[in-house]
């Protein structure tokens, strides 16, 4: 019996595209996120969700409450589905780690390369991929709802099409987008990937 995962990547801050937050404290949703939030809130109500996990990021929670509010449901914060620990590169602008050898490596190796004190993609990867394969057992049939972050979404979603994390560049998670995994005992396959809600 399959368990079907509703990946939410959480909806749009003011520093998207601008810098690298990871775990950076602070980092709230701006006037276009909680736009996307309450539409993703009435999107959802139709999915007949069994329970709402979040990243304890506040961009995730603020994403994930309007949902929890619309199903009646309590929205669990999960450490195992967390942001990339970005180590020293967190709270840096783009535009400052263009050059630097160590952030080109991570983004064209990323099956290997590693942050700079902090986490490899193959760790994240691990760790959420273990988190939902908990959440599977326990909800046998049912459908989770997981409120996320890009590169933790496209960890997941990589494994389950069978690429290497070098592939992630090959495709795109919108802030405030569903992606859909259908997860089994020994398997799973991807439902659907980066659908985007009027807000």
């Amino acid at each position: 019996m399959s368990t079907t995962f509703l990946l939410i990547r959480h909806a749009a801050h003011d520093r998207v595209g601008s810098t690298l937050c990871g775990r950076m404290p602070g980092v709230t949703l701006g006037e276009e996120g909680r736009r996307q939030s309450a539409a993703l809130a009435a999107r959802l109500e139709r999915e007949g969700i069994a329970a709402l996990h979040t990243s304890p990021m506040e961009r995730a929670r603020e994403t994930a409450a309007p949902v929890a509010a619309r199903l009646g449901i309590e929205a669990r914060v999960n450490e195992g589905v967390m942001e990339i620990d970005f180590g020293a590169w967190t709270g840096r602008s783009f535009a400052s780690l263009d050059g630097d050898p160590d952030w080109a490596r991570w983004n064209e190796e990323r099956a290997t390369a590693r942050t700079p004190g902090g986490e490899s993609m193959a760790e994240a990867q691990s760790r959420a991929l273990a988190e939902l394969e908990r959440l599977r057992a326990r909800h046998a049939g049912e459908t989770v709802a997981v409120v996320t972050h890009g590169d933790v979404i496209k960890a997941v979603l990589a494994h389950h099409l069978g690429l290497r994390l070098n592939g992630i560049h090959r495709f795109e998670i919108a802030p405030a987008s569903i992606s859909a995994v259908a997860a089994w005992d020994g398997g799973g396959k991807v439902m659907g990937m980066n659908e985007t809600v009027p807000a």
